[in-house]
């Protein structure tokens, strides 16, 4: 992984694309070249286009992986395939698998798996092309994703006419239903919310995102969440979502003052389970699909880590359920 920076003069008065400005003050690099392996723009701390006019002062970030390969080719990996058909394919995805191929994860993802799965050829790395172009190859039929720590549901799509009809649902969030659950460290003031707030970048962690209210800025997120039961100070939470932002559940949970338990960016490390992963799993999933009249509804069972760290907080502590005071 490579991070440099670059710093426009303050006299600079040319207004060049902030690609061409970095191609032209980088040694070694060019515009296909960039974009082949751009991971990160930042302008001044906050993420930008590549067709960003620069302007004198700005300080450049940039993260770009170096080693892009030449394929994404498909890995005999194991799959638990909840349902399947010639258009979709719905994958209860394990914990610790990438959904796509990026920067530091280039094999072993959920695409690599869906590849060999379907029987189908390496496909070529595109090299030139816009940033959204060179993505797009990235990720076929895939048309939302989970973070690497997460597990459970994951819908794909194993055509192109698949790939739009189920994207235009996902643009929408209100066309689908997605039930997550989680535990948490601490518990909410109530039983039961919304949670609506901008979602900005932390500027000052870029690997973060923090929950603002009374700004514009960023994106709009919306959370509903239930405890469904507490046990000292953990708490058992089912969490829908009503938009896709990133870390978005991850974010209102921190929001919440109810981090949830394994979050290595979100909580501090938790003494009762020292070596904790991320306790939040894709639950439960309602939406279209081609061919079907009504919705079809998937469920994931309960990881075996959840089951784990619920025996221990059942044996600890007494049951709680906070009353329904809304």
């Amino acid at each position: 992984m490579a991070f440099f920076s670059v710093l426009v003069p303050p006299t600079y008065k040319t207004p060049d694309r902030l690609d061409k400005y970095i191609c032209d003050h980088t040694p070694n690099m060019n515009r296909s070249k960039l974009k082949s392996g751009l991971v990160t723009i930042l302008v001044n701390g906050k993420p930008q286009k590549i067709s960003y006019k620069v302007k004198p002062s700005d300080r450049i970030d940039v993260q770009w992986e170096e080693n892009v390969p030449d394929n994404i080719d498909p890995e005999d990996i194991p799959l638990d395939i909840v349902y399947e058909d010639d258009n979709v394919c719905v994958v209860n995805k394990k914990q610790g698998m990438v959904t796509h191929p990026a920067s530091g994860n280039w094999s072993g993802t959920l695409v690599n798996a869906l590849l060999f799965h379907w029987n189908r050829q390496s496909i070529p790395e595109l090299k030139t092309g816009s940033a959204s172009e060179i993505l797009s190859n990235r990720r076929p039929g895939i048309v939302h994703r989970l973070d690497k720590d997460t597990s459970g549901l994951i819908i794909t799509a194993k055509n192109r006419d698949t790939e739009e009809f189920l994207g235009n649902q996902f643009r929408n969030h209100n066309k689908i239903y997605k039930e997550y659950i989680c535990i948490c460290m601490g518990r909410p003031q109530h039983s039961h919310g919304i949670i609506e707030t901008q979602i900005i970048r932390d500027p000052k962690d870029r690997k973060r995102f923090k929950a603002v209210v009374g700004t514009d800025e960023g994106k709009f997120a919306r959370s509903y969440y239930r405890c469904i039961s507490c046990y000292g100070e953990y708490s058992l939470m089912r969490v829908r979502i009503n938009t896709g932002r990133t870390h978005q559940i991850r974010v209102h949970m921190k929001y919440l003052n109810c981090p949830i338990l394994g979050d290595q960016i979100y909580s501090r490390p938790d003494r009762k389970f020292p070596g904790a992963t991320l306790m939040l799993h894709s639950r439960k999933m309602r939406i279209h699909i081609p061919g079907f009249r009504n919705k079809m509804e998937f469920v994931s069972p309960t990881p075996r880590r959840f089951v784990e760290v619920m025996k221990i907080l059942k044996k600890d502590y007494p049951k709680t359920i906070l009353p329904d005071d809304r």
